[in-house]
Protein backbone atom coordinates (compact mmCIF):
# COMPACT_ATOMS: atom_id res chain seq x y z
CA UNK A 1 0.00 0.00 0.00
CA UNK A 2 1.41 3.42 -0.90
CA UNK A 3 1.93 6.14 1.68
CA UNK A 4 -0.33 9.18 1.52
CA UNK A 5 1.16 12.29 -0.08
CA UNK A 6 2.58 14.50 2.69
CA UNK A 7 2.68 18.27 2.43
CA UNK A 8 6.42 19.14 2.30
CA UNK A 9 5.74 22.47 4.01
CA UNK A 10 4.15 20.76 6.99
CA UNK A 11 1.76 22.75 9.10
CA UNK A 12 1.72 26.32 7.76
CA UNK A 13 0.51 27.79 11.03
CA UNK A 14 3.33 26.16 12.95
CA UNK A 15 5.88 27.43 10.42
CA UNK A 16 4.52 30.99 10.64
CA UNK A 17 4.65 30.85 14.43
CA UNK A 18 8.25 29.61 14.22
CA UNK A 19 9.27 32.30 11.73
CA UNK A 20 7.64 35.13 13.68
CA UNK A 21 8.75 34.22 17.18
CA UNK A 22 10.80 36.79 19.03
CA UNK A 23 13.69 35.22 20.87
CA UNK A 24 15.73 37.55 23.04
CA UNK A 25 19.12 38.20 21.53
CA UNK A 26 22.13 37.26 23.56
CA UNK A 27 23.41 40.28 25.44
CA UNK A 28 26.88 41.33 24.41
CA UNK A 29 29.49 40.33 26.93
CA UNK A 30 30.31 43.28 29.15
CA UNK A 31 33.92 43.73 29.97
CA UNK A 32 34.58 43.51 33.63
CA UNK A 33 35.23 46.87 35.25
CA UNK A 34 37.14 45.19 38.04
CA UNK A 35 40.37 44.70 36.05
CA UNK A 36 40.81 48.33 34.90
CA UNK A 37 39.92 49.61 38.38
CA UNK A 38 42.49 47.32 39.99
CA UNK A 39 45.13 48.46 37.49
CA UNK A 40 44.44 52.14 38.22
CA UNK A 41 44.51 51.56 41.98
CA UNK A 42 47.76 49.61 41.64
CA UNK A 43 49.40 52.39 39.61
CA UNK A 44 48.27 54.99 42.15
CA UNK A 45 49.66 52.94 45.05
CA UNK A 46 53.00 52.54 43.27
CA UNK A 47 53.09 56.27 42.46
CA UNK A 48 52.38 57.26 46.07
CA UNK A 49 54.99 54.84 47.39
CA UNK A 50 57.57 56.12 44.89
CA UNK A 51 56.77 59.70 45.84
CA UNK A 52 57.17 58.95 49.55
CA UNK A 53 60.41 56.99 49.10
CA UNK A 54 62.19 59.36 46.71
CA UNK A 55 61.15 62.71 48.08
Amino acid sequence: MSEPQMDPAGNTQQFKAFAQRNEPEAAPARRSLLTPILIVVGVLVVAVLAFLLFR
